[in-house]
């Protein structure tokens, strides 16, 4: 299903008993991150999204953890799995075109529901209910901007989906990139070189060219997701999310810009970012439980806000995991790996740890067909888009559940000798990882923890799992079937 708002996925969270109102007054500063922190590790909250109905100082209520579990996940892209989404891009992408008439008839109602993903424009919107041009009113000093922790630089926007267009060819990107509150009327805007959005505003340097922007905050949360899929280059994020919907997204033209932005949206803010200026943001507490240092990046400078009537406030807690954007993560990994799939059929499953924070650490199995498959696939996950910042990849036969870690555990400490099945190299890594001894560059492991075999040069037999017989299972599953425990 697709949502008109974010409020009526909110009431769809009330209705599943998902949602947990807080009427308490509390502070934007730090406390709504600690009630966000426990809940989301349910230590004296249940794991529910938060609304925090009386923020300190301002009239917006708050949410958080609105996608913080599987169960809230699969509600905000309208599955009870998110397989289920892997299995229409499976569907979608399948390189076959029929040969007889027939064939190519029934892909027909395909490429129709392709068609019907294409975003289309409105001319009035619920984001521009009200509309404030007038810089000199409040316009971020009114906004409930979370400081999430006690070291961070100031207040940050977590949730906005920030939208570009390259200013050469006007193909439009949004991603989610953090902003924080400098004033009433500037932020930082994070984005790293691999970013699109900071492709696009580099272009513009290129071009000497106005760099303009627009900031949505409370989408649907398809709308919201999708700013932060994988999506492949030159795919339009607005297109994946009426995909996601089955249903076209709106966008309403900005009234100070040229972007056009979902007309769903509770809050939107419009600006430019200055081709030359930067200032230094952070630090901030990152979803890798540490610390970003602060660093230069350039200011984002508001020319209007617009909001719905009574808006909702959107944000993210990001920390040690688990929290909010761990789920996020996982369903990307599960909704992404048809494509994986279809770039290396071989492959059966793959795991990207919590613990890892999505870039540290892939577990992969595969239908091991040659000898050294484990390493091709290694190397081939190093070259491939955002995997290439993977710093460990495991890779194990593939009837090896890679979501049990313990399971994985066993797998490689009995089945690897660290002087021939380890692949050491240097690469690029994460932003974030803070071990390497050079800002996005350092070392990474390749493990093969599959079953060897002779003809990649082991000289003995290896040995067989223990197992049970299957007669005697059946035996005890009879003799104790009353048994309750």
């Amino acid at each position: 299903m697709s949502y008109k708002n974010l409020k009526e996925f909110i009431n769809r969270l009330k209705k599943e008993n998902e949602l947990l109102e807080i009427n308490t007054e509390v502070s934007s500063e730090l406390e709504i991150t600690e009630i966000t922190d426990r809940a989301s590790k349910e230590k004296g909250f249940s794991n529910k999204a938060l609304l925090f109905n009386r923020v300190e100082g301002y009239e917006m209520p708050v949410l958080t953890n609105a996608f913080g579990s599987y169960k809230r996940m699969g509600l905000a892209l309208g599955v009870n799995d998110v397989r289920e989404i892997a299995k229409r891009i499976t569907e979608l992408s399948s390189p076959e075109v029929p040969d007889t008439l027939a064939g190519k008839a029934a892909l027909l109602p395909k490429l129709m529901e392709v068609s019907s993903f294409f975003p289309s424009m409105v001319k009035e919107a619920y984001c521009q209910e009200v509309v404030i041009t007038d810089l000199t009113r409040p316009i971020l000093d009114k906004l409930p901007i979370l400081k999430c922790w006690p070291q961070d630089g100031g207040p940050f926007i977590t949730l906005g989906l920030v939208i570009t267009k390259n200013p050469d060819t006007g193909n439009r990107n949004m991603g989610m990139y953090r902003l924080q509150k400098f004033d009433n009327l500037t932020t930082g805007m994070h984005w790293h070189k691999h970013h699109d959005g900071a492709k696009n505003f580099l272009e513009a340097k290129r071009l000497d060219r106005k760099f303009e922007i627009a900031v949505a905050l409370g989408c649907d949360p398809a709308v919201t997701y999708a700013a932060t899929a994988p999506v492949p280059p030159g795919i339009d994020e607005m297109i994946f999310a009426g995909f996601l919907r089955k249903k076209l997204v709106q966008l309403v033209k900005c009234r100070t810009v040229n972007i056009e932005v979902p007309a769903n949206a509770e809050i939107v803010l419009e600006g430019y970012v200055d081709l030359e200026e930067t200032r230094i943001e952070g630090p901030f507490g990152d979803h890798t439980g540490y610390y970003s240092l602060a660093d230069e990046y350039p200011v984002f400078h508001i020319t209007a806000i617009t909001h719905a009537k009574d808006p909702v406030y959107p944000a993210t807690i990001v920390g040690r995991p688990p929290q909010e954007d761990c789920y996020m993560g996982k369903a990307t990994e599960q909704i992404f790996l048809p494509v994986l799939k279809r770039i290396m059929p071989e492959i059966a499953d793959m795991n990207l740890p919590i613990e890892g924070v999505f870039h540290n650490c892939a577990i992969i199995s595969i239908n091991k067909s040659f000898p050294g498959h484990a390493n091709k696939i290694i190397n081939a996950v190093w070259g491939l888009g955002q995997l290439m910042f993977t710093k460990f990849v495991i890779v194990v036969d593939s009837d090896v559940n890679v979501h049990d870690l313990s399971e994985v555990s066993w797998k490689v400490f009995n089945h690897t000798d660290p002087s021939r099945d380890c692949v050491i190299t240097k690469g690029p890594l994460d932003i974030l990882d803070h071990s390497c001894d050079l800002p996005g560059f350092g070392g990474k492991m390749g493990i093969d923890a599959t079953k060897k075999w002779k003809s990649e040069g082991f000289q003995r037999d290896w040995p067989d799992e223990i197992v049970m017989s299957e007669e005697i299972k059946r035996k005890v599953d009879e003799k104790f079937k009353n048994l309750s425990t």
